[in-house]
């Protein structure tokens, strides 16, 4: 028996939830909603008493939705920045873009780069890992067809 009905969203934990908020939606993402989570529910899904945390939820195009959240209390616990893909954990997002050279372009305009290059598989993709707000690592790729 298949018990999920349908995907809903991915959510990342940031310190500076404006920053990466106006990242993504630099790249195209919409604010679908903002709001604060607090309380037993919030305490009991996560496991950290007295947790307070602002979330904002972000919506592509096509309707997949990124969630956003930041932890007001207690403090954030700092991740690897400099992560690879090759480590352990949340590899990355991704996203089709419609001109991969303009969105690499547009989010360098605020000091975020590429993790290495742009590559090109068989003809059919280009691709480009981008090093968003707090190492988040955003993956880019365009349909060359």
């Amino acid at each position: 028996m298949a018990h999920i009905k349908r995907f809903d969203h991915i959510g990342i934990t940031v310190a500076d939830l404006d920053a990466a908020t106006a990242f993504f939606v630099k790249l195209g993402l919409e604010i679908e909603g903002t709001g604060s989570v607090e309380g037993e529910f919030v305490e009991t899904v996560c496991g950290i008493p007295g947790a307070v945390c602002d979330i904002t939820m972000l919506k592509s195009p096509d309707g997949a939705r990124l969630e956003v959240a930041s932890f007001v209390t207690p403090d954030q616990v700092p991740g690897s920045p400099n992560a690879m893909a090759n480590e352990v954990a949340l590899r990355n997002v991704s996203f089709e873009v419609e001109d991969l050279q303009a969105a690499v372009d547009a989010v360098a305009e605020d000091g975020y780069g590429l993790v290495a290059g742009l590559g090109e598989f068989q003809g059919t993709v280009k691709m480009a890992y981008v090093r968003g707000p707090e190492g988040i690592v955003v993956s880019l790729f365009e349909y060359l067809t």
